[in-house]
């Protein structure tokens, strides 16, 4: 290299080289996560998988079913010095499946049961009949000693139901036996399968309520920042309480109690009172417009940011401490989904027109199938789209960078070096759509407010938003043309990852 006279260069300095000797920059770690949790298998992957038939022999289907090689014929797993009903038996493959049978075929009265409090309490069977069981629970709160007698009201009650029955001197008369009690339902019949489909729901709904419920948890075992504050509360709560007590009305306080729920689930309340009361919340009733479908129960942007707001609470919650002194950002996921109509689509499609018709409130899915109601009204899936169309899962915001990998079941992510993902949390759905107003800015003006002065922008309760066949126009709710050109739509995920210098050294 030539110097220049007129320039002093100090004696220290460090001439750069012209040409680099190696190329610093370090490869794009590859890190293979599992796909967010928003749809079951779909049909076509499902087909050829092996299907159950409710009249097959169910010893032969648990006996058939693979289990871990480890687990003796006979074992013990749960350890216990006291003899309890759940450490009764070993754990036993031909005990499992006598004991699964018996329960199937004997679990009927307790359905029976599930369902007749269900038709009181959401209201089923009309007013009239909900109505009584109100007036008997204020009866028992206004006078609680007849609850003893409760148990006598159900024993005649079972007893008249049954009525008529011979009389004694007719049994005697005739020489004959009581008629026995009808058998349990045998395997495969009718009854066996209503038994097994009210099982397989049962589990269903407790797995539900075990997951809003498990966020929960660590507030109250110590697992959280959180579980002091709480404890204060519940011991100012108990302290403020004991001098109270006497003062409370017992009877009207259970009695509020009681009839709570049946308030909660009237269908007037779930109908206008609830969508009412959450427009007023969020500001979605607009001066001159359409009230009825206004109140649709369509999720407002308010509404969503304060549910993205408190999920990211709840994880912030469950961050560990080197995440918190870590630099955290968002990598972004892209689901696509093409609409297949039905044979009856026709008649059965419901659009933003259909909507503020009606005012009723509608759920376009949640990726899961059939979103639309009535029968062949047609399903949404990532089975539709075209060969021209995009990928089901991309990574980029223009929707054309397919993610690589095993699709069915994770995806492969390229991660800066030092770069993970928060252990701690998964895929989030972005509920609140606020990526759409940004593509309309860089690619047209068609996300404008509609008549009602609702705007059309933005995502669903599920995190989609709908377009044409040609993936634009982005609305919330799919319009009446589309049903003949056809529609898509897509959803954003996103999850954080954090920089940690350790991971570089180790690699």
């Amino acid at each position: 290299m030539s110097t220049f006279d007129y320039v002093e260069i100090p004696p220290d300095t460090v001439r750069l080289q012209s040409s680099p000797a190696s190329n610093p920059v370090r490869p794009f770690t590859k890190i293979s996560t599992s796909l967010p949790s928003c749809s079951p298998i779909p049909a076509a992957a499902a087909a050829g998988s092996t299907t159950f038939s409710p009249t097959k022999s169910l010893s032969t289907l648990l006996l058939n079913t693979p289990f871990p090689a480890s687990i003796p014929a006979s074992a013990c797993p749960r350890k216990s010095s006291t003899a309890l009903l759940s450490t009764r038996d070993p754990l036993s493959i031909p005990i499992t499946t006598v004991n699964f049978r018996r329960f199937v075929a004997r679990v009927g009265p307790v359905f029976w049961l599930q369902d007749r409090v269900e038709e009181v309490l959401m209201w089923r069977c009309g007013w009239k009949y909900t109505g009584v069981w109100i007036a008997s629970y204020a009866f028992l709160c206004y006078f609680p000693r007849m609850v003893l007698l409760v148990p006598h009201a159900i024993l005649a009650a079972i007893m008249l139901y049954t009525y008529p029955t011979p009389s004694p001197s007719e049994l005697i008369s005739t020489k004959n036996s009581p008629a026995p009690i009808a058998p349990p339902p045998s395997e495969g019949s009718v009854d066996w399968q209503a038994n097994l489909q009210a099982i397989q729901n049962l589990m269903g709904a407790f797995s539900d309520g075990y997951d809003v419920l498990s966020p929960l948890a660590p507030h109250l075992i110590h697992r959280s920042t959180h579980t002091s504050l709480v404890l204060t509360l519940t011991l100012l709560s108990f302290l403020f309480l004991l001098p109270v007590l006497p003062l409370i009305p017992l009877r009207l306080l259970f009695f509020v109690l009681g009839v709570s729920p049946f308030i909660w689930t009237h269908p007037v309340t779930q109908a206008r009172i609830l969508p009412l009361l959450r427009a007023a919340v969020n500001g979605g009733i607009v001066k001159g417009g359409n009230a009825s479908a206004t109140l649709t129960g369509v999720t407002t942007s308010k509404y969503a940011a304060t549910k993205i707001k408190l999920r990211r609470w709840i994880d912030d919650d469950r961050l560990d401490d080197k995440h918190w002194g870590a630099e955290m950002r968002e990598v972004e996921l892209w689901e696509n989904e093409r609409w297949t109509p039905g044979p009856s689509s026709s008649s059965s499609f419901v659009t933003q027109d259909d909507l503020d018709a009606v005012g009723s409130g509608f759920d376009v899915g949640d990726g899961s199938g059939s979103a639309l109601p009535g029968a062949g009204a047609g399903s949404w899936s990532k089975t539709n789209l075209r060969p021209a169309d995009r990928a089901p899962w991309t990574r980029a915001r223009d929707g054309w960078s397919g993610v690589g990998g095993e699709v069915s079941s994770n995806l492969t992510f390229s991660l800066a070096p030092g770069w993970a993902f928060v252990e701690t949390e998964g895929w989030r759905s972005d509920a609140l759509g606020s990526w759409v107003s940004t593509v309309c800015v860089s690619v047209s003006n068609s996300c404008s407010a509609s008549g009602n002065g609702d705007p059309v922008s933005g995502a669903d309760d599920n995190g989609w938003v709908y377009t044409n066949d040609v993936w634009a126009d982005p609305r919330r709710i799919p319009l009446e043309a589309w049903k003949a050109s056809g529609m898509t739509r897509r959803r954003r995920w996103v999850r954080r990852v954090y920089f940690d210098p350790a991971l570089i050294e180790s690699a």
